[in-house]
């Protein structure tokens, strides 16, 4: 069986912050990682994508967002052209507008902390 797959969208390599906790978290339980962030080459000794669209598969298990809600609205669109199982708003990434876009396009979205639904904490990981 493959692994699962997540595209963490506001990766970073700050490691005090949640972009940053997501990727190592997922790593950690068995995902195979695609950190976003247009500004980053590499996050975590990860290949760096600069949008969804440049990520080398044709499936995702999960897409986690990790960023500000005016530049996350103009993400649905293209998270509804992926083939993508789950789709998370992390806690300060979802807003009123989001959550009414996404409903407009019929896409399901998870407003919570991905880290916590797999069963870590994000305080777990140290932040240098």
């Amino acid at each position: 069986m493959s692994k699962p797959t997540v595209a963490i969208v506001g990766a970073s390599n700050n490691r005090s912050k949640f972009g940053n906790k997501a990727v190592r978290a997922h790593i950690k339980q068995g995902y195979e990682v695609y950190p976003v962030n247009p500004k980053e080459e590499t996050i975590e000794g990860l290949k760096c994508y600069s949008s969804l669209n440049d990520l080398p598969v044709d499936h995702l298990t999960r897409v986690s967002i990790y960023i500000h809600p005016t530049a996350g609205i103009g993400l649905l669109e293209e998270i509804q052209d992926l083939n993508v199982e789950e789709i998370w708003f992390n806690p300060g990434s979802e807003s009123p507008e989001i959550l009414a876009r996404a409903e407009e396009l019929g896409i399901d979205i998870i407003q919570a902390c991905s880290i916590v639904d797999l069963g870590v904490s994000p305080a777990s990981f140290p932040e240098n």
